[in-house]
């Protein structure tokens, strides 16, 4: 099996508050976060990942958490000249940097940017003062447009804004005003994706009130998506949209299942060999995670992935994004056959959910989009009937 295109995925676990629907391996940082150490302790993990690397380039790199903004620009020149020292290069690697745009966490931009990121992904979530509250967000409507302007005049010129729908109490014209609001600043990209109340969050355990009911949610979000395609947005995957063809390299890798490294807490990586796919995992507790460490602890190379799980997390990623995938791209990803991809999809098929075109591209259909988690979870071998 070849292997696909190699990104790598940093894990920056603290943010100044743990926002009531976050289900990501956050930790609060309110009395301040050990970040020295904990890059030291990044360093030391990218020893080890260098391995994995083997002889690929990395194509893109995606600082990711919790609040990477916590650290300080030099912080994040260290860890990334450290990578560089590792690690070839790919001479246009895209490496992104998640921000909030909260005053207590925004670093100097252009810190960032000399540092080496050269694509910055700002938390906005709502332009609504009241929403953020409900949202448990440090910032302002103000404080976002306050940020992006920072990044423009820094120099980053590949900007994605974060938004959400489905949000408490929110209507069609409240959501699209966040969109409009999001436009206006003029960003190469917008991620828009709607709240979902994840389990081991506040917000599961004592949901808002108010939250749109399914009709509504549908509504929002598809006169949404008239707007950004007004607006000159190209909607590539569930929740992301462009312009100008600036899409998000690194999740593209993930939605066609390439290969990632990984270093942090909690961190999950996925290598490609001949002897097929394994997925790994650090530990999550910071404190755990640095420990291992600093002490040279091995924290596993994980186990490779049956056919049935590689079918399913192919599918997983795979159909999020609205051109399909190429039945060759199955095949080389996974290292399965054609055959196998055949006999996956009967079902689906027979359901009205997917369908193949003559380029044999693979596409959810308008009923397949809508409930893409049931299409999702036809692959799913504890769902399926055998023998029948």
């Amino acid at each position: 099996m070849n292997p696909p295109p190699l990104s790598l995925y940093v894990h920056m676990p603290w943010c100044v508050r743990k926002c009531p629907y976050c289900d990501f391996n956050s930790h609060s940082a309110a009395d301040g976060a050990p970040t020295r150490r904990y890059v030291d302790a990044l360093l030391a993990d990218l020893d080890r990942e260098a391995g994995n690397a083997a002889d690929r380039s990395i194509e893109s790199i995606f600082l990711g958490g919790g609040t990477p903004s916590l650290f300080a620009p030099a912080e994040i020149a260290r860890l990334l000249d450290a990578v560089r020292q590792r690690f070839a290069m790919s001479p246009d690697v895209e490496i992104t940097m998640e921000a909030n745009p909260g005053t207590v966490e925004c670093g100097a931009p252009a810190g960032y940017r000399e540092a080496g990121v050269n694509r910055l992904s700002i938390g906005a979530q709502s332009f609504d003062d009241e929403t953020l509250q409900k949202l448990g967000r440090i910032h302002s409507g103000d404080d976002i447009r306050r940020a992006v302007t920072e990044a423009f005049a820094a120099g980053f010129d590949n900007l994605n804004i974060d938004l959400m729908h489905g949000l408490p109490g929110q209507t069609v014209a409240a959501a699209c005003a966040d969109l409009q609001s999001g436009a206006e600043l003029n960003p190469a990209h917008l991620s828009w994706y709607q709240l979902t109340l994840e389990p081991n969050t506040i917000f599961h355990a004592r949901p808002p009130k108010d939250l749109p009911d399914d009709e509504m949610a549908w509504a929002i979000q598809d006169a949404g998506a008239d707007l950004l395609g007004s607006l000159g947005f190209e909607q590539y995957e569930v929740s992301a949209w462009a312009r100008n063809g600036l899409r998000c390299r690194h999740n593209i890798n993930y939605w066609l299942f390439g290969d990632y490294l990984a270093v942090g807490a909690g961190a999950h990586g996925k290598i490609s060999d001949p002897s097929g796919v394994m997925r790994y995992q650090k530990p999550a507790n910071p404190l755990q995670y640095m420990l291992a460490m600093e002490q040279g602890v091995a924290t596993g190379p994980g186990e490779p992935l049956s056919d049935d799980d590689l079918i399913f997390e192919f599918m997983l990623n795979a159909l999020r994004l609205t051109a399909g995938f190429r039945e060759a791209d199955f095949v080389t990803r996974t290292g399965l056959s054609r055959e196998s991809l055949a006999a996956a999809m009967i079902a689906p098929v027979e359901k009205g959910l997917i369908e193949r075109d003559e380029n044999a591209t693979w596409l959810p259909t308008d009923l397949g989009r809508r409930f893409l988690n049931d299409l999702q979870a036809e692959f799913l071998r504890d769902l399926r009937v055998e023998g029948c």
